[in-house]
């Protein structure tokens, strides 16, 4: 048995691939509630990260500056910052900035300056860009040219606070309890083919789109050259960056509603497709034939947030795990029953959506919306 062991675990690594927890909740009628018990519920899941990514992403903490791009960035050196507010000066009015208060690190190491900036865009430049298409452009300069600068939210109304650590630390570390917010998403990391690094943990963001993600990108290759083309740039070292910004590109530059959205990214096999109904087999060859390249192959599970919307989504044949829950107006997602009711042990239901088909949570709406679950409990 011990040799068994050692031949197929030569280097005594414990890694489980399944791993990372993702969880989020959201108040349908827009109450805002406490980070306290978001915090409680990813850190009941601890054993599916290892403490090398913790994060997490809030909605409706900033009504003093709401129609304002709040900037987060982290900076590796002083020059960073400096360069970096230089950039932000030139392109950006500045109505107000600050370092994230942040208490005394507990149990995560060398944390790097982060700051953030409420800035309005200067259209100096008459071209033909929305302001959100501007911040994304200038998002991506400072990424990709600014040595030691990393945009890592840039949406109105919201933030991510995200570092190496368990979600819990992180949590501490950024005074996440002292905030309300009506949407919480969090994640705990379990890096399985890239380093745990601050800028490299979940949530990931561009403009208000946060992705958390429980799986594996295997065509992330292919997926990053695709939206290349678009002008999006992945800088971050983890697969998880090129589904923030190919939810970016479908859904406010394409304008696709989710349901389709969910139909690129789980596509059936062509086999599958060819079995289909007319109609239904010329809009499936239609997406792939022209977004095939935003297919995301491997197991994953994933929660999209943006302002007003929380949405769960998982892989055609669910190799990752996801429960939803209700209770009253709240809509809960988690990689665990067990921590959605750690903070709701009254559950109206709570049930294992069907993978491939998106449940979508929306402000102002009456209930969750879903095409079916595939377990029901009372």
């Amino acid at each position: 048995m011990k040799d068994l062991e050692r031949i197929s675990n030569p280097f005594n690594d414990d890694k489980v691939i399944a791993s990372c927890s993702i969880f989020g909740a959201m108040s349908l009628e827009g109450r805002k509630f406490s980070g306290k018990d978001i915090i409680r519920a990813i850190a009941n899941m601890r054993d599916r990260g290892n403490g090398q990514g913790g994060g997490f992403a809030v909605y409706g903490i900033y009504p003093e500056y709401e129609d304002l791009y709040a900037l987060q960035i982290m900076f590796q050196s002083r020059a960073a910052k400096d360069d970096t507010e230089s950039f932000l000066k030139e392109y950006f009015s500045i109505a107000h900035s600050e370092e994230i208060p942040h208490r005394e690190p507990k149990n995560i190491s060398n944390p790097p300056l982060v700051w953030r900036y409420f800035v309005e865009p200067k259209r100096m430049e008459q071209r033909d860009l929305s302001d959100d298409d501007y911040v994304v452009e200038k998002v991506m300069i400072i990424n990709t040219r600014i040595e030691d600068a990393f945009v890592f939210s840039s949406g109105k109304d919201m933030g991510v606070f995200k570092g190496v650590g368990y979600p819990e630390d992180i949590g501490y570390y950024f005074c996440l309890d002292e905030y309300e917010g009506y949407l919480w998403t969090a994640h705990g990391r379990f890096p399985t083919n890239t380093q745990g690094w601050w800028g490299g943990a979940h949530p990931f963001s561009i403009l208000d789109w946060t992705v958390v993600h429980n799986g594996e990108i295997s065509s992330y290759g292919i997926n990053k050259r695709f939206l290349e083309m678009y002008g999006y740039y992945c800088t971050m070292h983890t697969d998880t960056e090129v589904v923030a910004y190919a939810i970016d590109l479908l859904m406010r530059k394409h304008r696709l509603p989710i349901e389709i959205v969910a139909k690129i990214f789980a596509a059936p096999l062509w086999e599958e497709i060819e079995r289909m109904p007319e109609k239904e087999r010329r809009l499936y060859t239609t997406l792939r034939e022209v977004y095939g390249s935003l297919l995301l192959n491997g197991p994953f599970t994933i929660i999209i947030a943006h302002r007003g919307e929380m949405i769960g989504l998982g892989d055609r044949v669910r190799l990752r795990p996801l429960t939803a829950g209700v209770k009253d107006d709240m809509l809960y997602l988690s990689s665990e029953e067990a921590a959605i009711r750690l903070i709701c042990p009254d559950l109206e239901k709570a049930w294992i959506p069907k993978g491939g088909e998106p449940i979508v949570g929306r402000l102002g709406a009456s209930e969750v919306i879903h095409k079916k679950y595939e377990i029901g409990i009372a």
